[in-house]
């Protein structure tokens, strides 16, 4: 991989060469930052380690929680706990089919899915946003 020097014309890209930059990749299952270290991408581990961080949020009842915190609550408060949300992205309710095989309460929207939460009615870019 290259990567490009961008300044402002007439001035020198020294400046910004200490200035650092992250990626995010905001996966459909998990989700990873990444930077740039000595022109290699290296992604950066969570305060425990690990590299990738599932794409779940919780809606709880004083908080909301992302990544592992909130998959260990998925079994048991799953209408509060969304899992593959941007599955849900540009869909409304007739792209569902059968709803029931969601444990969600989706709400009829102007043509985009809507989930009931314990924190009010969220879109999926809503929820991706955590």
């Amino acid at each position: 991989m290259t990567l490009f020097q961008i300044s402002e014309p007439g001035e020198s890209p020294h400046p910004h060469a200490h200035k650092r930059a992250i990626g995010i990749d905001l996966g459909t299952t998990n989700s990873l930052v990444a930077t740039v270290r000595n022109g290699m991408a290296v992604v950066l581990p969570d305060d425990e380690g690990r590299l990738l961080v599932p794409s779940v949020v919780r809606y709880g009842e004083q908080r909301v929680d992302v990544g592992y915190a909130a998959q260990a609550c998925a079994s048991k408060d799953p209408r509060n706990t969304i899992v593959s949300v941007k599955r849900l992205m540009g869909r409304g309710l007739d792209d569902l089919g059968d709803d029931r095989r969601y444990p969600y309460r989706f709400v009829e929207g102007e043509g985009i899915i809507r989930i009931a939460t314990r924190a009010g009615v969220k879109t999926p870019v809503e929820i991706s946003a955590w």
